[in-house]
């Protein structure tokens, strides 16, 4: 981390200033980092002409606006940490050429000086740009053009963009490459003698129909689990997961880059992997009828949906089949149909999944874990990768028999880890912050819901209140703002509880092909049962686009007071290093599925739409268009004449002077006003309200205004685009528990 040393910061603060990493902002401002609590200072677009984005700067209070937030001015660029090349598109303008950046953050315009600075590209394509010189308060930033990306029209053009603007790993290394190529196509029977055989039983995979990788496989069947008599009483689980430990080795080429990557990353039409092809999609995929290696966790479930024992043992199998998830949903609800009687022979192990999942599923609801329904979409495109439509992902019994799976071995492998005492990455999520639940309860309460939280919410509280107001006409959206009020799931050393499937002790198992901390804890079981010890970790150094996350996620994770041990460290620093790339991974997911749907509704300009209000912000309001699934914003300014109050707890807009109402799950008619590509924002017009949604309150107290009374809220309404959406079911690069 780039970070002053204590007595540096001493020095600061003595002299007024305070230190912290400066965030630019699309509009020209930006603000400085301060973390520990404080709060973020607001800088001018002025102060912004000398610092670039991930500058390490001091800077001094000069004056707070009328809602006591600080603005200041930059006294020192402490540090200046290496820039990755700026991805952008090249303009000439009267003459002079400029890169505009992808990465709004930056602010300003890159000069390039002359012609040999070009690197052959053409005006109007998008390229990568090196600096050469920093920007001046009266000079711009210069750069060379690195690397033509091609044009901005080009097919997967956002995805180029994207790994590059987020640093996404994309290219595996020549030695890791050259590592996969020497490993067998097949499996030799020589690593096959020494596990126990399992090709006699009839695992399947169970994913959908765009799935290449497949990291796991279940079978299931009667099973006498206690008690008296001979007649089954519960089910014998196996679950089995591809044995990419035995292949990616530590301190291996192969797990160098695999620790870069951290995680495989899904975009539509596209996966970058975390393992190259030849593994990922060949020697550890669970691919049917051929021969592979597996890390099995072998359960008893009973009656009621408990684990009453399990174990952890390496096998070799061969799955009998690759079964999608709408080929398990027909077989389900049709067991006499075509698909029940092509699958005949697999029919009572499929059906005994079923039944077993209903007993999971009574012990998941009894513990009290959550499970809201939330709509996630995909985006369906022709062999051209022209977009067709926007859908919404379908969710059924079949997805949710796998996930229970999954989450039953996840939990079998975080009390094997507990019960040996060996180090491994937990999946930790942590309940409501006292300032979350203070929000969740003064929105709950000005909503006419009753509903006493403790002062450490349960989530069987949590699922009790969604169960309650099921029937409210808002009842979509109160799942969405319980959502908010939890805290964000990282990898940490230190075992905590997960708050969200109610689980005392959680961890991944499941998918090591595709995610490390998964990796790394198969390595720990085979360590225990191999009774050897537990290699830590070894992780790249980090680059300059991942520090300011690893940041963030070391504030995060629970951490010793006390000074680590090495060993301790090494396990800290994969803890905050996969949570890192994890969210680095998202965040360039969304920018290309905000890019794609900002792309399909470019040619719907000046349509109408019908759609429901969505998030409800200071500037304005989040409209969700039916039917298209698609989110834009109704600006403040469209709302009419009249000045509009901002209710933060009622989350609510309330005219002034009509009293009309705009709150999450209003009705309203818009029109598409503007599509702007590269800052992935949809603007709408509204056109008519819903008259029953929006008739005015006879009581009406705001707590909050509208428009902004400073320079700082005057830009608010792109500051974020759009308040931090609430969590949603993980997509399919975390289908397999969270």
């Amino acid at each position: 981390m780039y970070r002053k040393s204590a007595p540096a910061r001493a020095a600061h603060a003595a002299a007024g200033e305070i230190v912290g990493t400066v965030q630019g902002h699309r509009d020209g401002h930006g603000f400085v980092i301060v973390g520990d609590g404080q709060p973020d200072i607001w800088l001018s677009p002025s102060e912004m002409r000398a610092v670039l984005h991930r500058d390490r700067v001091a800077v001094r209070v000069v004056r707070h606006d009328r809602r006591g937030r600080p603005e200041g001015r930059v006294t020192e660029i402490l540090e200046r940490p290496l820039q990755p090349p700026i991805i952008g598109r090249l303009l000439n303008e009267d003459g002079v050429w400029l890169v505009a950046p992808e990465d709004k953050r930056y602010g300003r315009d890159v000069l390039i000086p002359s012609a040999d600075a070009l690197g052959g590209a053409q005006a109007g394509q998008v390229v990568s740009v090196l600096l050469t010189e920093p920007p001046a308060l009266y000079g711009q930033p210069v750069g060379r053009v690195q690397e033509v990306l091609g044009e901005i029209d080009d097919p997967g053009m956002e995805l180029e963009i994207a790994v590059r603007k987020y640093g996404v790993p994309h290219e595996f290394s020549k030695a890791a490459l050259a590592q996969a190529a020497a490993l067998p196509d097949e499996v030799p029977e020589a690593d096959a003698a020494q596990r126990v055989d399992l090709r006699d039983i009839p695992l399947v995979t169970i994913d959908g129909e765009d799935a290449r990788d497949f990291d796991d496989a279940v079978f299931c069947c009667p099973a006498h689990v206690k008690g008296r008599g001979d007649k089954p009483n519960g089910w014998r689980l196996l679950v089995a997961i591809a044995d990419v430990s035995h292949y990616v080795t530590p301190g291996s080429a192969l797990d160098a880059d695999a620790a870069e990557r951290a995680t495989s990353v899904y975009f539509p039409r596209r996966v970058i992997p975390m393992l190259p092809e030849k593994l990922s999609n060949g020697l550890c995929s669970l691919n049917p009828r051929v021969d592979r290696l597996c890390m099995v966790c072998d359960m008893l479930v009973d009656a009621a949906g408990g684990i009453t024992a399990y174990q952890f043992y390496p096998a070799v199998m061969n799955s009998a089949a690759r079964l999608t998830y709408t080929q398990m949903a027909e077989v389900l609800t049709n067991t006499r149909g075509p698909e029940a009687e092509r699958l005949a022979a697999l029919l009572p192990h499929l059906l005994h999944l079923q039944d077993m999942f209903r007993a999971l599923l009574a012990a998941r609801e009894k513990r009290g874990a959550l499970d809201f329904d939330t709509v996630e979409t995909e985006i369906i495109c022709d062999e051209g990768g022209h977009i067709q439509s926007i859908v919404p992902r379908t969710r059924g019994d079949a997805h949710r028999i796998i996930e229970e799976c999954m989450l039953a071995a996840n939990v079998c492998a975080a009390d094997f880890i507990t019960r040996h005492k060996k180090p491994a990455l937990w999946r930790v999520h942590d309940g409501p912050t006292p300032e979350k639940l203070d929000s969740l309860r003064a929105w709950l309460g000005a909503m006419g819901i009753r509903a006493p939280l403790s002062d450490v919410p349960t989530p069987l509280e949590f699922q009790k209140l969604a169960r309650s107001t099921a029937a409210r006409p808002d009842a979509p959206h109160i799942p969405a703002m319980l959502l908010r009020s939890m805290s964000q799931a990282i990898y940490t050393p230190e075992k905590s509880a997960h708050f969200g499937l109610a689980y005392d002790a959680y961890t991944h198992f499941t998918s090591p092909i595709r995610r490390y901390p998964d990796l790394l804890v198969h390595r720990t079981i085979k360590a225990i049962l191999g009774g050897g010890q537990v290699q830590p970790p070894a992780l790249p150094e980090p680059d300059t686009l991942q520090r300011e996350r690893l940041a963030a996620i070391a504030a995060l994770n629970k951490a010793p007071a006390k000074k680590p041990t090495k060993t301790a460290a090494a396990w800290q620093a994969a803890g905050a290093h996969c949570s890192a790339c994890e969210r680095r991974a998202d965040e360039a997911s969304r920018d290309v599925l905000a890019w794609l749907k900002c792309l399909y509704m470019k040619e719907r300009l000046g349509e109408d739409f019908s759609g429901a209000v969505s998030a409800i912000t200071s500037f304005g309001m989040f409209v969700t268009l039916d039917a298209i699934y698609v989110d834009g914003l109704v600006h403040i300014s469209e709302l009419g004449g009249e000045y509009f109050h901002y209710d933060e707890a009622r989350q609510e807009l309330r005219g002034a002077i009509s009293g009309r109402r705009y709150t999450l799950g209003t009705r309203v008619r818009v029109q598409l006003a503007r599509v702007d590509l590269d800052g992935r924002r949809i603007d709408l017009r509204l056109l008519e309200p819903d008259s029953a949604a929006n008739a005015p309150a006879k009581t009406a107290k705001a707590t909050k205004t509208a428009k902004p009374a400073s320079k700082r809220s005057a830009a608010k309404p792109a500051a974020s685009k759009r308040p931090a959406p609430a969590p949603k079911r993980a997509k399919r690069s975390n289908k397999r528990g969270r």
